[in-house]
């Protein structure tokens, strides 16, 4: 997550297939890795400085993650400062995405 520079964009299934490949598994659980994506978002929006761009690591299909500091909402401000479009989806349960993320996905 530290690593993704301005403009780009990961996933939080990027992060855990590159985990996954790393250590020589088949896969990695997503219930902890959505837990310690959180933590470390949580752990950066506390600290003054040292900032890890957690805004920039998206849940599944572009999705924002409305876990993080702020919710979907602050997110999506960070994001769009950045240039990415949003678009909202739903009328009930409204979701947020990054229209045509990957087009900026960040390779680990």
């Amino acid at each position: 997550m530290r690593l993704v520079p301005p403009g780009r964009l990961l996933t939080v299934g990027a992060i855990r297939e590159y985990l996954a490949r790393k250590n020589s598994a088949d896969f990695t659980d997503p219930i902890t890795a959505g837990i310690f994506v959180s933590i470390a978002a949580w752990a950066s929006w506390q600290r003054a400085e040292d900032k890890t761009p957690y805004w920039r690591t998206l849940k599944a299909d572009g999705e924002l993650n409305p876990k993080y500091p702020g919710g979907a909402e602050a997110q999506k401000e960070k994001l769009e400062a950045e240039g990415h479009t949003i678009v909202q989806k739903g009328r009930k349960n409204i979701r947020y995405y990054v229209k045509d993320y990957e087009q900026v996905l960040w390779e680990l």
